[in-house]
C-alpha cells in the first residue's frame, strides 16, 4: 500500500493516517506497540477525527508482539476512537493479530480481517 499524494496525510510513531470516502484510512508502521506511543496515537487520533468515533482501514505491517499491559490499554482504547476496524495483511497475520489482542473476550467494537481492501472498504460503509 503506498500513501496517496492527493490526500492530506497525518503522520504519527506508529501509523499514518487518512481520510477516503468517511473512513480513516491507517498504513500501520512496524515499531514495538507500547503504553506510551499507543496513548500517543490515540491523541493524535482524536485529534484527526475531531474527537469524533471513525471507522478505521488500517493496512497492518508485522510488528513485535506488544506486552501484556500495552495489549490490555490498546484494547481499552479502540472503542473510544473508532466505530469499527477492517484489518488488511496477508493471509493470517490479523488473524494472528486478532488471536494475541482478544485472546480471552471478544473485540470491543465490530472488527473483521481481510486480504482485499476493497472488500474491507464496502463492509465499513455500513459504520460511516
Amino acid at each position: 500500500m503506498q500513501v496517496p499524494i492527493d490526500k492530506q496525510i497525518f503522520e504519527g510513531e506508529i501509523a499514518t493516517y487518512w481520510f477516503d470516502d468517511g473512513i480513516l484510512v491507517s498504513l500501520s508502521k512496524s515499531p514495538r506497540r507500547t503504553v506510551a506511543n499507543i496513548t500517543g496515537n490515540v491523541a493524535l487520533v482524536k485529534q484527526i477525527t475531531n474527537n469524533t468515533r471513525m471507522p478505521l482501514l488500517i493496512y497492518l505491517s508485522n510488528s513485535p508482539v506488544p506486552d501484556k499491559e500495552t495489549r490490555k490499554f490498546s484494547t481499552e482504547q479502540l472503542p473510544t476512537i473508532y466505530s469499527a476496524m477492517a484489518m488488511v495483511s496477508k493471509p493470517g497475520l490479523s488473524r494472528f493479530i486478532m488471536n494475541i489482542l482478544f485472546a480471552l473476550k471478544p473485540p470491543p467494537i465490530p472488527m473483521k480481517s481481510f486480504t482485499d481492501d476493497k472488500a474491507a472498504k464496502e463492509w465499513l460503509q455500513q459504520f460511516t
